[in-house]
């Protein structure tokens, strides 16, 4: 917020139910003894005219007395679609919507939010770690890191700043992950196996944590009952994956994901998985790793407990039919809108976007 180019509030929506922007930059004004009547609020998003977990943000603004409003960008979702604007125009507020680079760069800060918005379905960003010679994975006994420990922290704010975090049973299996984010005070994201024959071993750290994140299982609707049973008392969430494809069966699990609320969707789960993603045109981001290191496998050599390097194996889920390849042919090559590599450590960050919402 804005008066005679100083500025004299800001605001964001830290959390889920939280107050929104607004409502933030209109509480920060007033704590710094400042009226913002006649100020020019600037916001990324169109300010909302319907009421959720917190009322109108239009209220607040009109209520405060703000002269102007200026919209990075517009709401896509079907109970705002420009309702906010059209209510601050009749309250006499005067309403601009910025263009160009301005409005491009507050469009991809809000893209889970739009895709979520626009299609009911998460934002899907993929991240992988390969070696030079292309191996995803690493031999059994080996150490399973392939990028260096400067890259760790990286991943662990990714996942923090994420809805979900996404992994085939075969990563399960071999490595026993925790999947949360180990920074000081990190959001938990919450944990998604996807897991076709409800192989999940009621032993796992994922199940030993439950009270550190919720867990979500994807399985194929010809799951073992008994293993369904056994994970739904020890208080697993299940999903069951339908469809006559292996894109179906993608699109199907994650139609269930953003219908409880899930918006953003980090992929770790390794090739096999991906290939499924991508399969079903579902990936929409990526940031791959490419550590200095020759694993001196080939792409299908198994680790622990079936996963693979390669693009086959059981990490395939409830979307690939019991392990099979995710798509006869192989997905069709997709080109990214746009791309950036940076050094982190010894590694390299190849960063992409393959989708604008």
């Amino acid at each position: 917020m804005v008066r005679d180019g100083e500025v004299i509030g800001e605001g964001f929506h830290a959390q889920l139910g939280g107050l929104h922007a607004e409502r933030a930059a209109l509480a920060d004004a007033r704590a710094r003894g400042e009226d913002p009547a006649g100020a020019t609020m600037y916001v990324t998003l169109e300010p909302c005219a319907h009421e959720g977990r917190q009322p109108p943000c239009t209220d607040a603004l009109l209520e405060a007395g703000v002269a102007r409003v200026v919209i990075a960008s517009d709401d896509p979702s079907e109970k705002a679609a420009g309702r906010g604007p059209g209510m601050l125009r009749d309250g006499g507020v005067e309403v601009e919507f910025a263009a160009g680079a301005e409005a491009a760069a507050a469009r991809l800060l809000n893209q889970s939010f739009r895709k979520h918005a626009r299609t009911g379905l998460p934002l899907v960003t993929l991240k992988l770690a390969m070696s030079l010679d292309g191996l995803t994975a690493t031999a059994p006994g080996d150490d399973p890191w392939i990028s260096g420990e400067s890259s760790r922290p990286l991943v662990h704010r990714w996942r923090s700043e994420s809805d979900a975090i996404a992994v085939g049973i075969g990563t399960v299996l071999a490595d026993d992950p925790l999947l949360t984010a180990r920074l000081p005070g990190a959001r938990q994201p919450v944990r998604v196996v996807f897991d076709s024959e409800a192989r999940l071993p009621c032993g796992s750290q994922l199940l030993a944590t439950l009270d550190r994140s919720p867990l979500l299982v994807v399985v194929a609707p010809d799951a073992n009952p008994a293993r369904l049973s056994a994970l739904k008392d020890l208080g697993v969430e299940l999903i069951t994956a339908s469809g006559e494809s292996p894109a179906d069966r993608v699109t199907s699990a994650l139609t269930e994901l953003g219908r409880r609320g899930l918006t953003s969707i980090f992929l770790e789960g390794g090739r096999v998985l991906a290939g499924a993603f991508a399969a079903a045109d579902q990936i929409d981001e990526s940031k791959i790793f490419i550590a200095p290191v020759l694993l001196g496998g080939t792409p299908s050599a198994p680790r622990a407990g079936g996963a693979v390097g390669g693009p086959m194996g059981e990490e395939a889920l409830a979307t690939a039919g019991h392990g099979g390849s995710p798509s006869p042919t192989g997905p069709a090559r997709r080109s990214a809108l746009e791309s950036s590599t940076e050094t982190v450590g010894a590694d390299t960050l190849i960063t992409s976007r393959f989708k604008e919402w």
